[in-house]
């Protein structure tokens, strides 16, 4: 008989465990197996799957990805931008701009190993998207910005406030424009690793600073200002300002949002100085005159009367009050001159640092309009940083101001008459005696077509309310100017002290040469003139010290051509007339071949009345055959 023997419980469960302990430790040994495939799968380069714009850079090395990462997308991100404002393109570089593809930045977004067993899934199995980086230098940005922003902003025009005779006249002001700079940076960045589009730069309304409410208040003003006059004691010496002095003493300057009155007290004081005869004893400023070939101080008097100063501030303070209320009173105390004597003699008006002639064809109307300006600019005083203005100095171009009716250029080049014409040769000859003394050019206009006697390139027109001729004394030392004349030319000094040795002109070549035409004026005032090529000269002012050039400063211009004016009927025109009359009359022989209906007989005519005896016409004004001139309007 066989003998069983059964297995003691505990055995049993032991022996299982150990199963159960085996199987785990081979599903834990197998999963450890798969995670460290896995991440070894991965490696420590570029994340598999991981994609930046379309470029898979998964599973590369770090230099790979990123050579790969600039050979794509930062080859792109090299092309220019195009920026549109208005009607302008602007093209612009990246780099310049500041914006620059961080290749290497972004790939190490996805490099290095990853330990968390999902993401480790999810690299394996799914596509990774990241963002590419973009450096972006904002100064440089900004800057790039600012620059188009310059080419495109018109500023606002401000309201002004000026008077004709007594009236006063508002020109509301005009909103200007601008790029919004801020937005515009924005599109540029986000436009720089896209596909390339232009990009329009936003444009926003740029308001006037001057609110047009205190606009219209400021006007307001002014008209109660110029209601009536203003009753001025001075220590029991009263004097009556009118109202055509107060506005034009009265000017209206931008503060902030408002325009705010101004008066000028010398106006004031000019317009009661007869009635003042009484009390007042006059001053003098120092000036300068030439003795003996150099210049010597002219002292300065200390005066006695009113101050400007006050009297402008007494006066504008009851400019708002109605007739009868509108009295102050002012003291009478020392009038001390602007510049003394001490003064004067510190400005360094030592020398003669240029002399320059301009001459012209002899002619009444120049001999009066040129000499008029040569009076007005003799005997300017320049202190450093003043700045002289050729309009302010010689005044408007009246009869009142000593003018007389001259040639100008008119429209299209032509010639016309006005008030002044001529003043370009005064203008010419202060211009160039200031650019070889050195002075810094602030405005100058030249002619709009060449006139043969001035040196092309080297000379100077104004035009009233139109354009001026300026410049500044931008030395330490004063600058004294004198004028002389004959009735054929003018002379222009200036006297200071010297700083440059030598002050040369360098005339370039006559470039972009474009002929004139021949117009034909049939008119009964038809005036002829000679054509005259347009041209571009750059002419160069050479500072010297010292047998070296120092510094070097080019002014461009460019004359239109000037057309010819012939006095009758274009010969062309007229040969054209004669051929159709000739076919007439060839047309008219036919009609009356044989055959033809006869014409009736003419009816005899009555005879011609005698023409009446002509009236002897006036001296003719002077030819504009080399005619002296201003462009434009020359008043």
């Amino acid at each position: 008989m066989t003998e069983q023997r059964r297995t003691p419980p505990f055995a049993q469960l032991s022996g299982r465990l150990g199963l159960i302990g085996l199987i785990v430790g081979g599903v834990l040994a197998a999963t450890l197996a798969i995670y460290f495939g896995m991440v070894l799968a991965v490696g420590d380069g570029v994340r598999s799957g991981t994609v930046v714009k379309g470029v898979p850079i998964g599973g590369l090395t770090i230099d790979d990805a990123t050579a790969r990462l600039d050979e794509t997308i930062g080859a792109r991100a090299e092309r220019n931008l195009r920026v549109r404002a208005l009607d302008q393109v602007f093209v612009v570089d990246p780099v310049e701009a500041g914006l620059r593809f961080d290749a290497e930045a972004t790939v190490m977004q996805a490099a290095g190993r990853e330990w968390n067993p999902i993401r480790l899934v999810r690299d394996l199995t799914s596509e990774r998207r990241i963002e590419p980086i973009v450096s972006i230098d904002e100064t440089a940005l900004a800057q790039q910005v600012a620059s188009m922003a310059d080419a495109v902003t018109q500023p606002p025009v401000e309201p002004t406030l000026a008077f004709n005779s007594i009236e006063p006249v508002l020109q509301p002001g005009k909103p200007g424009r601008s790029i919004d700079q801020m937005e515009t940076a924005a599109l540029m960045s986000d436009a720089f690793l896209k596909r390339r589009q232009p990009i329009d730069a936003p444009i926003i309304r740029v308001p006037t600073l001057v609110r047009p409410a205190n606009a219209v208040s400021a006007e307001a003003f002014a008209m109660q200002a110029v209601s009536a006059p203003v009753i001025v004691d001075a220590e029991g010496q009263e004097v009556s300002i009118p109202s055509s002095a107060i506005a034009e003493a009265l000017s209206f300057t931008q503060s902030g949002a408002n325009l705010q009155p101004q008066l000028d007290g010398a106006v004031l004081h000019e317009a009661v100085r007869g009635p003042l005869r009484a009390v007042e004893k006059p001053g003098r400023n120092a000036t300068f005159r030439i003795k003996n070939g150099k210049p010597v101080v002219v002292k300065s008097r200390v005066g006695r009367g009113i101050a400007d100063d006050e009297l402008a501030t007494q006066v504008l303070a009851v400019l708002d009050r109605p007739e009868g209320q509108r009295n102050t009173s002012v003291t009478m105390g020392v009038r001390e001159p602007e510049l003394t004597t001490a003064q004067a003699r510190q400005l360094g008006v030592n020398e003669r640092i240029s002399t320059f002639t301009q001459t012209f064809p002899n002619a009444a109307y120049r001999t009066q309009n040129i000499g008029q300006a040569a009076r007005y600019v003799n005997g300017t005083l320049l202190l450093p940083g003043d700045t002289f203005s050729m309009n302010d100095t010689i005044k408007q171009r009246t009869e009142k101001n000593g003018y007389t009716v001259g040639y100008i250029i008119g429209a299209g080049g032509v010639f016309d008459e006005a008030l002044g014409g001529g003043v370009s040769a005064a203008t010419t000859a202060v211009w160039t005696g200031a650019f070889f003394a050195g002075m810094k050019r602030t405005s100058t206009q030249a002619h709009s077509i060449y006139i043969s006697r001035y040196q092309p390139g080297l000379e100077a027109t104004v035009a009233w309310g139109v354009f001026d001729m300026k410049f500044t004394n931008d030395t330490p030392y004063g600058v004294f100017i004198t004028t002389s004349m004959t009735n054929t030319s003018m002379t222009v000094n200036f006297w200071s002290t010297r700083i440059y040795d030598e002050i040369r002109a360098d005339f370039g070549p006559r470039t972009n040469v474009r002929p004139y035409q021949t117009i034909y004026n049939e008119g009964e005032n038809c005036s002829s003139q000679s054509g005259m090529d347009g041209f571009s000269i750059n002419v160069d002012r050479v500072f010297i010290n010292d047998g070296a050039e120092v510094k070097r400063e080019r002014i461009s211009t460019n004359y239109r051509p000037s057309p010819k004016v012939v006095c009758g009927e274009n010969p062309k025109k007229k040969k054209k007339k004669e051929r159709e009359q000739q076919r007439a009359d060839e047309f008219g022989d036919q009609q009356s071949s044989p055959g033809a209906t006869p014409s009736p007989t003419p009816k005899p005519t009555q005879s011609a009345k005698p023409s009446e005896t002509p009236k002897p016409t006036q001296t003719p004004s002077p030819t504009p055959s080399d005619p002296e001139t201003e462009f434009g309007p020359a008043t």
